[in-house]
């Protein structure tokens, strides 16, 4: 099967982190491609090592009919978390990115992981910006329950992965970037106590900085 007869899955990485993009990936695979999936093990990327996401990469693509993925910028981030208005934040954002990501897949029927607490709705928000026909299926655990988002999920991750990694190599080891990091909890607490403005990698309207700010987030996460 080619093209619009195979099946699709979409899914997201680096949605709760303090810095660098957030990721969103595309699979689809016929449905020989997709027992292959499954015979390569994927999952969710959460539950896979960082070498084993990057061993199943390849074996993805060469599985996959297409893989296509977006990357969401901070700065776009920290626009709608600060001036979206309600139901048009965060939610709506990887919504609009799924839906591009969707558009070039050319599947007539997409899985996608919801971040909302509804599905439903973030299965519509996702329809309403499509500009190719597609049945969307929004549901929580996708990521765990469809291989197909399974390797979508593993795609974002690594994707993400490497371009974090690129801002480590020029900015220093901050860690994972995730505010349950120590390393991350440190290395942007002494960033802020030298009195340097947050750098543009960074999403400036997490509430975790006004706690860096304090200097109080090591006793928060603590206690």
């Amino acid at each position: 099967m080619r093209g619009g007869s195979a099946v699709g899955g979409v899914d997201e990485a680096g949605r709760g982190c303090l810095l660098g993009p957030l990721v969103v990936a595309g699979v689809t695979a016929s449905r020989r491609g997709v027992a292959e999936l499954k015979e390569l093990g994927v999952k969710d990327s959460k539950k896979l090592t960082p070498g084993r996401r990057e061993e199943l990469y390849p074996e993805i693509l060469k599985a996959a009919e297409k893989v296509r993925w977006a990357s969401v910028t901070p700065g776009e981030i920290d626009e709608v978390v600060t001036h979206g208005k309600r139901l048009r934040k965060l939610n709506y954002l990887e919504a609009v990115y799924f839906a591009k990501v969707i558009d070039q897949l050319g599947a007539k029927k997409v899985t996608v992981d919801a971040s909302d607490v509804i599905p439903s709705r973030f299965g519509r928000d996702v329809s309403s910006n499509l500009s190719a026909k597609c049945r969307v299926v929004a549901l929580h655990k996708a990521d765990r329950d469809f291989a197909v988002v399974s390797a979508a999920s593993i795609v974002a991750k690594v994707e993400r992965d490497r371009q974090v990694e690129l801002l480590r190599r020029a900015h220093g080891d901050f860690g994972s970037g995730y505010p349950s990091d120590p390393l991350t909890r440190s290395f942007f607490a002494e960033w802020l106590k030298r009195g340097d403005p947050l750098p543009g990698f960074v999403r400036k309207s997490w509430k975790t900085w006004s706690r860096f700010g304090r200097g109080a987030l090591g006793a928060s996460a603590s206690g």
